[in-house]
């Protein structure tokens, strides 16, 4: 089936997400997202996000199914996340999912959150994605992958030793006051300040780092690093900071990634995940890159953060690479690791 219509579910956070998608066409992509329940928690609740799945979870797929244009007997398949994420969230879609197969007859597919996000790729590019090194980074996860076949075959090269790069960003905006979620707040705080204003560290870049562990990642160095610079400085330029900080991550993102690149080969850069829309990782990949000779891929920032075109967008591709459904019934799995890319 070349072009399987293929609906897919995300529920790992604090997204109910669902999204449609006819081969490498999107045809609907619906999201209710409950952060503003979160904000004046500085951060995730999983029991709010739990409940808030169960009260969208209906009402996105009838919309989806609206904007598509195409009724559920059209349905070829349904895909879910079956994690990793928070296991009260992963089971409202689970159970949501398994639901909807078996009452329409379709296969189920349980795929991986993390390979779903590099999946999304496959709805704006019309090259193959793999092989490919893969930069994902979001607020729980900074990794980065090589791709050989996102369907069956991804290595995890390396990952976060402690926050990651989106925690990161979370937990310094909310010590400068710039409220949750707090990527895009640095972002736009980041915009009138100077990214060399303060020499902030590079996490695991020193010469013993590179190696021992060239490809994992650690920013509580650095988090602690502005947390104390901000406590004895009081008159603080808060977009220089930003800026700065925003700075130093970028910069250890895109030297793993490009290290990784020339170590392995692959000539191929896939940068995904909710940090994939900042706007100065997107022009620093841009520029290095080309310099490097490296072909980049970045989703539209839309398909950056948690969305269900990119579990769609999957299994699509289980589907068209004749990929076996998993079971009818199975459990969500918070740990899931990336290398296992569907149930």
């Amino acid at each position: 089936m070349s072009e399987p219509i293929v609906l897919g579910i995300e529920t790992s956070c604090d997204e109910t997400a669902i999204g449609i998608v006819r081969g490498r066409t999107l045809l609907a992509n619906v999201i209710a997202s409950s952060v503003d329940e979160h904000a004046r928690f500085g951060g995730v609740v999983p029991e709010i996000a739990s409940r808030a799945h169960l009260e969208a979870m209906l009402p996105s797929i009838e919309k989806a199914i609206k904007d598509s244009k195409i009724s559920l007997k059209d349905i070829d398949a349904v895909a879910v996340t079956a994690g990793p994420g928070l296991v009260g969230a992963l089971l409202v879609g689970v159970a949501s999912a398994s639901g909807l197969a078996l009452g329409l007859g379709k296969p189920l597919y349980g795929v991986n959150h993390l390979a779903a996000h590099v999946s999304v790729d496959f709805l704006t590019h019309d090259q193959p994605t793999d092989p490919t090194i893969a930069l994902l980074v979001s607020g729980g996860h900074s990794s980065l992958l090589q791709v050989d076949d996102i369907t069956s075959s991804i290595t995890k090269l390396g990952a976060t030793m402690d926050d990651a790069a989106g925690e990161a960003f979370d937990k310094i905006a909310r010590v400068m006051g710039l409220g949750f979620p707090g990527g895009p707040a640095i972002d736009r705080t980041a915009q009138s300040g100077s990214p060399t204003a303060i020499d902030f560290p590079r996490g695991l870049t020193t010469s013993n780092d590179w190696a021992t562990r060239p490809y994992d990642f650690s920013f509580s160095g650095l988090k602690t690093a502005v947390a104390r610079y901000l406590e004895s400085t009081p008159d603080y330029a808060k977009a220089d900071v930003a800026a700065s900080f925003q700075e130093s991550i970028v910069d250890v993102l895109l030297q793993k990634s490009l290290a990784a690149c020339k170590a392995t080969g692959i000539d191929s850069l896939v940068i995904a995940g909710g940090v994939a829309a900042n706007s100065r990782l997107r022009a620093a990949a841009e520029e290095r890159c080309a310099k490097a000779g490296v072909r980049l891929r970045i989703p539209s920032p839309a398909l950056c953060t948690d969305n269900g075109a990119m579990v769609a967008a999957l299994g699509s591709l289980m589907v068209a690479a004749g990929r076996a459904p998993g079971p009818q019934a199975f459990d969500a799995d918070s740990a899931l690791q990336v290398e296992r890319v569907a149930l």
